[in-house]
Parts: structure tokens; C-alpha cells; sequence
């Protein structure tokens, strides 16, 4: 496995999370959880991210692989055909020509500059994204526990708020299991 001596994985292909930019979701449902445990009425309409919970609810902890497709499931995101071919378009219009030139006009300026630097940013991207994940991982335990301890002690709760904690259970649980796959701690 593409592992250092510590455990965490070092090989991009590997980790759940591949850049700081793929942990938004798990701040999505942290901040969630958060909001949660301080606002005892809020129930999953009052949420930010009503779809992914009710998603996480129907799919329950069992039926998916990972966090990122259990989070998935409820949010839809994405760049149109149209969107991206009038973008080249417009791009290759700068040298005089259509969709195919702006994909040229698009990658100069990142095979001019990637022989430079690559190496160090690289490293201290890597370095950021290991430290990311440990901070969220904590927050994300922090939270798990703050959700489990309102589900004892909310069971006179109405359904609806049950299963807006129950949601955020299961996306934390998975988004904890799937840091601790990329950290290296034991699972």
C-alpha cells in the first residue's frame, strides 16, 4: 500500500480526500452537526444541505461505499456541455479561432509553468492537506459525539428531528472512517 512509516497515505489515487478542496463537504456537515447540537428545534428543512442529509437518511450507514458518495448523493454539481464548449469557444477566439483552439489558449499558461516550483508546491500542498485532515478529523469526532449524546438525551423528540440527527450521524461516521483510511489510523 502507498504508505509512509506513520500510516498516512501518500499516493493521491488512495485517499478519500484528494485536495483541501474535497474536505468542503465534510465542513459542509461538521458545521451542520454543529448548528444541530446548538438549535434544538432545527430539523433538516432548516438545514444548508437538506438534500445530502435526506440522501445520507434513505441510504442509511450500510448502502455506500464511501463519504464522498454517500455526500453525493443528494448534490448535484457540475459544469453543462454548453457551458464548457461556449468557454472554450470564447478562449480560442483570442487567437482567432473556435472550441479546439481554446483548448491550447487554456493549458499555455500551465505547461509554461510547470517546470518551476512544482516540487515545493506539491510538498506544501500535501503538507496542508495532511494538516486539514487531522484538524477535521477531530472536529468531526468532536461532533459525531455531540450528535450521539443528543440522540439519547432528545428521544421524546418529533421524527423529524431524530432523523436530522440520525443523518448527521451517518455522514459523520463515514466521513470519520474514511479520514481515518487517509490518515492511517486504525479503523
Amino acid at each position: 500500500m502507498s504508505n509512509d512509516k506513520k500510516g498516512y497515505i501518500t499516493k493521491k489515487k488512495d485517499m478519500n480526500f484528494q485536495s483541501v478542496e474535497s474536505l468542503q463537504s465534510v465542513v459542509n456537515v461538521v458545521n451542520e452537526a454543529a448548528a444541530a447540537v446548538n438549535d434544538k428545534k432545527r430539523t433538516i428543512r432548516e438545514s444548508a444541505i437538506p438534500e445530502v442529509l435526506a440522501g445520507a437518511l434513505g441510504a442509511g450507514i450500510g448502502g455506500v461505499g464511501s463519504f464522498a458518495a454517500l455526500y453525493g448523493l443528494g448534490s448535484v454539481v457540475g459544469l453543462s456541455a454548453a457551458g464548457i464548449t461556449s468557454g472554450l469557444a470564447a478562449a480560442g477566439g483570442i487567437v482567432g479561432g473556435g472550441m479546439v483552439a481554446g483548448v491550447f489558449v487554456l493549458a499555455a499558461p500551465v505547461a509554461v509553468l510547470g517546470g518551476v516550483g512544482v516540487g515545493v508546491a506539491s510538498h506544501l500542498k500535501n503538507k496542508q492537506l495532511r494538516q486539514e485532515k487531522e484538524r477535521l478529523y477531530k472536529e468531526a469526532l468532536s461532533k459525531h459525539d455531540a450528535i450521539i449524546k443528543a440522540l439519547k438525551e432528545e428521544t421524546d423528540s418529533d421524527k423529524e428531528r431524530m432523523d436530522y440527527l440520525q443523518s448527521l450521524n451517518i455522514l459523520l461516521q463515514r466521513a470519520i472512517t474514511d479520514l481515518q483510511k487517509d490518515l492511517g489510523k486504525a479503523v
